[in-house]
């Protein structure tokens, strides 16, 4: 066979061609969040303000992670034809999701610190700056949930033809890089309004107490958030998707094509390459001689997510030796 002929049936292993929008709208809310931390951080030293400095540090833990975010659609676009990185580089991006995820988790660690020793020993509030910069903050994370949530959308519309929704209830072509990204977003602008209740609270009613309790609330609640983040991120890292329903699906077009030559499958490996992309490892035996890969790949082609298959077909023989490798 000749260079040219080889050339021809090779096929490039790029299987998610990212997500313009959600790299853009990441890009833009680090911008907007990192000047915004800049502004406090400068108010808080001119002002003397406790209040100021230290939502502008808790911003600046949302900046560097929303960075990350960034970075991460960035080197995936950059590293997309690169041969070295068996599937394409999509996975930088759920990494990218991962270490963001993380990162949140020590933030909440310092918020659960920080209010537990606010409640164990209560300081002077001022009020109405600790309102204004509360205000402030969940503006700016109003401002870029609405931006995040444009590139989501625009995204799913994007992927809407390889994306798929399963009886679990589950988006399993979601963007976890841009997931993470918007938990972020989500989690500030939720402390915010919470941190507006207790100063409200406080102020009219003395309630010096619900500050830092909401401060706790919070603090739960968005671990809640960073912990499903963790799971799903980590589990598209780890390669753990013999649960998911692609393979049932899977077991069940070969059980139904199969039946007739009594086609079993031996051996079944199915992983994620992209945001709604699997590929697959497939071994069967079955009594049928004319089956070949080709025939298992038109089987299975009514499921767009399998994008890459290896198939191996054992024969059974007549004489009772047991199965041979047929292709």
């Amino acid at each position: 066979m000749h260079s040219h002929d080889l050339a021809a049936l090779r096929h490039e292993h790029v299987f998610d061609r990212g997500n313009p929008a959600g790299e853009s709208g990441t890009r833009l809310v680090m911008w907007i969040t990192a000047a915004t931390m800049v502004a406090e951080i400068a108010a808080g030293c001119f002002y003397n303000s406790m209040a100021l400095l230290a939502d502008g540090l808790h911003m600046s833990s949302h900046a560097v992670a929303i960075g990350l975010s960034a970075f991460a659609y960035a080197t995936a676009r950059r590293h997309a034809q690169d041969s070295r990185y068996a599937f394409g580089p999509w996975k930088v991006e759920v990494l990218g999701g991962f270490a963001s995820a993380v990162l949140m988790l020590a933030v909440i660690a310092l918020m659960l610190f920080g209010s537990i020793e606010r409640l164990l020993s209560p300081e002077p509030i001022q009020y109405r700056e600790a309102l204004l910069v509360a205000g402030l903050g969940l503006l700016v994370n109003v401002v870029s949930a609405l931006i995040l949530g444009a590139a989501h959308h625009h995204g799913d519309h994007h992927h809407h033809g390889h994306g798929e929704t399963h009886h679990d209830g589950r988006d399993h072509g979601q963007d976890l890089n841009l997931r993470s990204a918007y938990l972020h977003v989500l989690a500030d602008a939720a402390t915010s309004v919470l941190a507006m209740a207790a100063l409200v609270g406080g102020w009219i009613y003395g309630w010096v107490w619900l500050d830092p309790l909401m401060g706790v609330v919070g603090a739960v609640v968005v671990a809640l958030w960073a912990r499903r983040l963790v799971q799903d991120s980590g589990k598209v890292l780890l390669d753990r998707e013999m649960d998911a329903p692609v393979v049932q699906e899977i077991r069940d077009v070969v059980a139904e094509q199969g039946a007739a030559s009594q086609t079993l499958i031996t051996d079944l490996h199915v992983w994620r390459v992209g945001r709604s992309a699997y590929s697959l490892a497939l071994a069967l035996v079955t009594h049928d001689a004319q089956l070949d890969a080709g025939q298992v790949r038109q089987w299975l082609s009514v499921h767009e997510e399998i994008v890459h298959s290896t198939i191996e077909i054992q024969l059974y023989r007549d004489d009772g030796g047991g199965a041979r490798q047929a292709c």
